[in-house]
């Protein structure tokens, strides 16, 4: 059966001053494990030796906080060579890696534990620590290892044992075995599997106890399997309760271990003498009580740990030598067998504690490991590139402070009269112990029932014991109990019933609201609840029920705006957290409610919000694949702008054609555009297309009019024609009645009423043939200009329109929100910021001039009037060349070609003029066609 194999080391790379790898020789609270020289060459190396040749079944590594190796290395060889050479890597044999968590998560401030499964017959280990994860704290890039434990067999005692036939195999697990005398099932364990590992020899154990304490325990469990195999249960069970009661005295005394070194680093000498002589009188209490139980019987001394660890024990897969695993306790053993070390473990806790330093914080909490590989991946490595299996250490052996986790169910006992608690499991009392120190261990037993009644009586019986807190209590009692109260009200709110969950929250609210400010605690130990508290219920706002999330949502916002809690600013910062991409969809859109609900209710100011980081998740937020979380998104970002509108637009992407293409972003900026009581997009296009709808009209009616006048004119002309040839018609016969050819009559052309005449700016000259027009709009009507950047001739009054829309270069304009022109890209977040643009008012309230950017009368003849008259536009530069008549050029030439080779019009392009009596011209750019 494995077991924990010693070992010495017998090289190292190197070390830092105190932290020599000699070190790792030594499992105890105060340790401090191997750490690598600073600022050292990678990889770094250890070498162990085993008291044996051995089988290792199991390797466990406890890494440290924050010096961290990305990777480490195993290998294993027989024996070594009489020269040795510590870099001689060929004479080992490699069994593969595992990779360390860099412990981000935690904020660098919890330990991992791994442990990693093997199966290699050697006497001698290699380790191999490959390139530190980085972070703030480890600035001397180092390693380091705080304690290594190798559990394995000894490789020459019976290897035939270990190759079972399968047949043998599958009666040895179906318990078919009647020819066994010790057959494990007599004792409720698996200690007769050949792979058994006991609990005792896990590096958990030795790393959280006290180390006399330990042998102590190694001790009763040893007459425990004695008693066993000697039926005498009633004393087995004695034993078996004593052991789980020592464990939580192992893991106090170990706490006060590390709680007087850290004083002695400190140089609180005061302190440290304190704790020496509430150890020396807490192990008085505890051995008094065992010699009073009987339970050493004066057979062994009890003494101090060695300086090294102890060698290894017999071999225990031999029949005389096995170790059970703790049972559970039977229905009906459960009598009138004393317990053990009742008062005792009732001690109130020391009324000063300190955090330990990160060097000796070997209680911390182990970080869940990576899991293993998945098989496809592993199995296409090579082989010795393969990642050994490793399994993450449960929460439940890390006995100091751990996360709350479901009760195991498989774990509890299942004695408890109906309707009271069942008595805590071994697991229970090492997770919850200092819960049990401070509140007892029946109101803990309650609140860890599998009866959910019972488990809500507990809460409300906690509630009830708070509310009677006298006044002058001492705060670090009053202190323990509200972290005690804490811990349970963590595990209440991950509870599936609705009760329990209800009644986790009123204690909650009550020790914020009441029993803090009644006590006059710091604002630390409201923190302290907050912090532990808020990350759980965000995780209840994505539950399944409905129920659940609406009450978790709304008390969540019901916290915030405590005045305990709202001066911390804490609740926001985990709202505006980025969202997971594989978060429920509920959580999701639980958050983004609740941030938009306290926005509304906390502001910006002082608040934990600020414009950067709730834009920054609003954004983030419109790609989310939840239909609801974006439009929640948008209305935030809204709600932003009501308040800052310069900074929210500084996260968001310009306004221009691109943009809008997303409907998001079209929606977001047509909602800006309603706060600043500017007409939308569609309003627009809207008002445009009634101006278009009326100028058609009124042309229509002037076409119509006009025909009526030529209709007219032509009658009067055929009338006149028609008296001047009866007039002239005698005349014109010669004495023999032949006619005479009558002399030239000027002719009134028909519809010749535009013709010599400039559609846009009104003037007529007989020069303005199709040629002299083309000259004309191209360099001297004061209604037209070239454009700067695609050289064509278009309308001043459309120039803004042209640049946004029409032009070559229209991806680099964007339009001010402000004055509605159009400006470079560039510089159009310094013109937004500046704000010296005047503002542009509606289209039927006054025209924008975009050359002197001025606002005047609306309509189209008052465009005329300012860039044609002598006091309207002063930017209007073909206003210079009013006085020169350009004669009009020869039919054949044009304008001279321009030197840059732009695209404006040339020598015998046509710009359509209408024809029938049209007055303007539609067309609002005008180039080759």
């Amino acid at each position: 059966m494995p077991h924990k194999v010693g070992f010495v080391v017998v090289s190292s790379s190197g070390h830092e001053d105190g932290f020599s790898a000699r070190e790792l020789m030594i499992h105890a609270p105060t340790v401090s494990g191997w750490r690598s020289p600073r600022f050292c060459q990678f990889p770094q190396e250890i070498v162990l030796q085993m008291v044996e040749r051995c089988r290792i079944r199991k390797l466990q590594l406890l890494a440290h906080q924050y010096m961290i190796s990305s990777k480490i290395e195993f290998y294993i060889s027989e024996s070594l060579p009489e020269y040795f050479m510590p870099y001689q890597a060929e004479r080992f044999r490699r069994l593969g890696y595992v990779s360390l968590c860099d412990n981000e998560k935690t904020g660098c401030k919890a330990r991992e534990l791994k442990s990693v499964y093997v199966d290699a017959v050697g006497q001698f280990l290699k380790l191999i620590f490959h390139q530190n994860h980085a972070n703030k704290y480890n600035i001397y890039n180092q390693v380091s290892l705080v304690a290594i434990n190798i559990i394995g067999d000894p490789a020459d005692f019976g290897d035939e044992n270990n190759f079972t036939s399968r047949e043998k195999l599958i009666d040895h697990y179906l318990g078919h075995s009647p020819h066994n005398p010790e057959d494990p099932a007599l004792e409720g364990t698996y200690a007769g599997r050949s792979d058994y590992i006991s609990p005792l020899d896990d590096l958990a154990f030795d790393m959280y106890q006290d180390p006399e304490v330990a042998q102590i325990i190694r001790r009763l469990d040893e007459k425990k399997r004695e008693a066993v195999q000697k039926e005498r249960y009633d004393h087995a069970k004695k034993l078996k309760q004593a052991i789980a009661d020592l464990q939580k005295v192992g893991e106090r005394l170990g706490r006060y271990e590390v709680e007087k070194r850290c004083a002695v680093e400190k140089e609180d000498y005061d302190l440290a003498k304190e704790k020496k002589q509430q150890m020396a009188r807490y192990r008085a209490q505890v051995y008094e009580q065992l010699e009073l139980h009987g339970l050493l019987q004066g057979e062994l001394e009890l003494r101090r740990p060695f300086a090294l660890p102890p060698q290894p024990l017999a071999h225990p897969s031999s029949p005389h030598h096995w170790k059970p695993v703790p049972s559970l306790p039977r229905p009906e053993e459960m009598g009138a067998e004393d317990t053990f070390v009742d008062s005792v473990l009732q001690e109130k806790p020391s009324a000063r504690t300190l955090t330990s330093s990160p060097r000796h914080s070997a209680v911390d909490q182990s970080l869940p490991a990576a899991g293993p590989a998945p098989r496809s991946h592993a199995e296409a490595l090579p082989y010795d590139e393969r990642p050994l299996p490793a399994t993450r250490k449960q929460p439940g052996e890390a006995p100091v402070e751990p996360d709350v986790k479901e009760a195991d169910n498989g774990d509890a006992q299942r004695g408890g009269i109906s309707g009271e608690p069942e008595p805590l499991t071994e697991k229970a009392l090492r997770e919850a112990s200092s819960a049990v120190d401070a509140l007892g261990e029946t109101l803990v037993a309650g609140a860890y029932s599998k009866m959910w009644s019972c488990r809500e009586d507990a809460l409300l019986a906690l509630y009830k014991k708070l509310m009677e807190m006298p006044v002058g209590t001492p705060k670090e009692d009053l202190k323990n109990m509200l972290r005690a109260s804490v811990f349970l009200i963590r595990r209440a709110i991950k509870d599936i019933v609705t009760s329990v969950f209800l009644a986790s929250l009123k204690l909650l609210k009550m020790i914020i609201t009441q029993f803090v400010p009644k006590h006059k605690l710091s604002k630390v130990e409201t923190t302290h609840c907050v912090e532990r508290a808020v990350p759980l219920l965000l995780a209840r706002t994505g539950d399944s029920s409905a129920r659940l999330r609406v009450m978790a949502v709304n008390f969540i916002q019901e916290m915030a705006l405590f005045k305990e809690v709202k001066s911390l600013q804490l609740i926001p910062s985990y709202l505006v957290q980025p969202l997971k991409a594989n978060a429920s969809v509920h959580l999701a859109m639980s958050q983004v409610d609740l941030l938009a609900r306290l926005l509304r209710d906390l502001g910006t100011e002082s608040s934990g919000f600020t414009v950067d980081n709730v834009m920054k998740f609003a954004v983030s937020a419109l790609e989310h694949r939840v239909y609801e979380v974006r439009e929640t998104a948008v209305r935030v970002i809204l709600d932003m702008y009501r308040q800052h509108p310069a900074l929210t637009l500084e996260h968001l992407p310009p306004d221009d054609s691109s943009t809008r293409r997303n409907l998001l972003y079209k929606a977001i900026f047509e909602g800006f555009a309603k706060i600043d009581g500017r007409p939308t997009d569609a309003e627009i296009q809207a008002q445009k297309r009634a101006v278009r709808k009326e100028a058609e009209k009124q042309k229509k009616e002037e076409i119509k009019a006009l025909q009526g006048q030529l209709a007219a004119l032509k009658e009067m002309q055929a009338a006149v024609q028609e008296e001047e040839s009866d007039a002239v018609k005698p005349r014109n016969e010669d004495p023999q009645g032949r006619k005479a050819t009558p002399p030239d009559v000027p002719e009134i052309p028909d519809n010749h009423y535009l013709d010599n005449l400039c559609i846009f700016c009104g003037e007529r000259s007989e020069s303005f043939t199709e040629e002299g027009l083309d000259l004309h709009y191209w360099k001297h009507c004061l209604m037209l200009m070239r454009c700067d950047h695609c050289r064509q001739v278009v309308e001043i009054s459309s120039l803004t329109e042209h640049l946004l829309t029409e032009c070559d270069k229209r991806d680099g304009f964007g339009k001010c929100h402000r004055c509605s022109e159009a400006v470079p890209k560039e510089e159009l977040p310094r013109h937004i910021r500046a704000k010296e643009c005047s503002p542009a008012k509606s289209e039927k309230l006054a025209n924008r001039c975009p050359l002197c950017h001025e606002n005047f009368t609306p309509g189209e003849e008052a465009w005329k009037a300012h860039l044609m008259g002598p006091s309207g536009c002063t930017m209007n530069l073909r206003k210079t060349h009013i006085l020169y008549k350009v004669a009009a050029p020869q039919q054949g030439k044009g304008p001279p070609a321009s030197k840059s080779g732009s695209s404006g019009p040339k020598t015998g392009s046509k710009i359509p003029t209408p024809k029938g009596g049209l007055s303007k011209s539609s067309s609002r750019t005008h180039t080759r066609r």
